[in-house]
């Protein structure tokens, strides 16, 4: 054979392969539960991360390459969790995870993410000690763009304490570590107000009869029901209210938007409030699109998202991601890191414009000037005060200044 014709296959060759190479898509995990009583968050967040890969794939992708998600249920159980995140490092080789709705999945698997040195965004999960795993270590990368348990404890006892003027208040949380990291966040926050809860009470996944934890609470006193749980239970609390013919105020953190919480809870459920990134209404163009291209891709039931902030914090996860690759000229986990620490360019996004929201100290896109609270009336959730709602119609940026009142506790558990 030629020589030169040799050379110029070899050359060829190389050239293909190249090109195959950089067309291969950006794998992107995404974590979260897809069944069971956390669905209705994983589902929503799902799909509103299917929503922004399609738009950033449809204008030309990232680094002239498609994302290409690889969607995993962790059923909301920690060990499915850690199996998955071995998986998708091992197996998928991703450069990047979106997802968690659950903090203890989240702290069973974001371990194996921090070895293998990619960035997970965690866009549900809220627990406090979330971001703060790993301060002990020169590297983090474990970012979030949802409003931590630090954030809305605060704002609930705000709004039931000094806006609404309650003395007593009951605690109700479940068992897991999301219900009681909130929970303790709930007492220290109360301790900042000079005020100790009359009952605090325990509840598990799945309980079905909450009577003996809200008679406590009756019988203590309590003019208002302070909470954090998942949908399926809170609705339990909602239906075992209603059962013993007491009926107060219902304030906690944001799963009370959850739409197996207000289906389930029925008029008993009406009136609860909680802290909200991001509630169903198009306050602002960007949110009209958003809101529109949603129901008319995945058709939910009643034209209701059924976990809005789960599907709008999914959504802006990918764009935040997809910036930083792009700044990064790269997918290589370090470099990407490094991007989201200093992304130059605003992200607009559904819940808030982006502008810096990150630094290598500080992983939390969401500050406490960001959330509003919602109110559950007419089995939808709406702004529970006309200044929020006007508020939502503002532009919103981080303010480094309303990091809320508690400081995330790094030795949590």
């Amino acid at each position: 054979m030629n020589p030169l014709f040799q050379l110029t296959a070899a050359a060829a060759l190389v050239l293909s392969a190249g090109v195959a190479l950089a067309a291969d898509p950006i794998k992107i995990g995404v974590d979260g539960p897809f069944t069971g009583g956390s669905s209705s968050m994983g589902v929503s967040m799902r799909d509103g991360v299917r929503l922004a890969v399609d738009e950033i794939n449809k204008s030309g992708g990232v680094l002239g390459r498609k994302l290409a998600v690889v969607e995993r249920d962790d059923e909301a159980k920690n060990e499915r969790g850690v199996q998955i995140a071995q998986e998708l490092i091992s197996k998928e080789k991703v450069v990047a995870v979106v997802g968690y709705i659950n903090t203890g999945v989240a702290l069973a698997s974001e371990r194996f993410f921090q070895e293998a040195k990619i960035p997970v965004m965690n866009n549900v999960a809220t627990g406090s000690v979330v971001t703060h795993q790993f301060d002990d270590q020169p590297e983090n990368y474990i970012f979030r763009n949802a409003a931590h348990d630090s954030i809305q404890a605060p704002m609930i006892v705000e709004e039931a304490i000094t806006r609404r003027g309650f003395k007593k208040v009951a605690i109700l949380a479940d068992s897991t570590n999301y219900g009681q990291l909130g929970r303790a966040d709930l007492e220290k926050a109360l301790e900042q107000k000079g005020i100790k809860p009359v009952a605090v009470e325990k509840f598990n996944i799945k309980d079905v009869d909450m009577t003996a934890q809200l008679l406590k609470a009756k019988e203590a006193g309590a003019e208002a029901v302070l909470t954090y749980g998942i949908g399926p239970e809170l609705a339990q609390i909602a239906n075992g209210m209603s059962k013993l013919g007491w009926k107060v105020p219902i304030v906690g953190s944001w799963t009370l938007s959850m739409a197996n919480f207000i289906d389930n809870a029925g008029p008993g459920g009406e009136g609860a409030r909680m802290p909200q990134t991001f509630i169903q209404d198009a306050t602002t163009p960007k949110r009209k699109t958003f809101i529109d291209n949603y129901l008319k891709t995945f058709k939910p039931k009643n034209n209701r998202i059924d976990s809005p902030v789960s599907a709008a914090q999914g959504y802006d996860s990918i764009y935040l991601l997809a910036a930083a690759i792009k700044q990064a000229g790269s997918t290589d986990g370090p470099k990407v890191k490094a991007a989201l620490e200093n992304l130059q360019s605003p992200i607009e996004g559904v819940v808030t414009v982006y502008n810096k929201p990150f630094s290598k100290a500080d992983h939390e896109a969401i500050t406490a000037n960001i959330p509003v609270f919602g109110e559950v009336k007419g089995q939808r959730v709406v702004y529970a005060y006309a200044e929020d709602q006007k508020k939502a119609s503002q532009v919103r940026m981080k303010d480094a200044s309303a990091k809320g009142a508690l400081a995330p506790g790094k030795k949590q558990q």
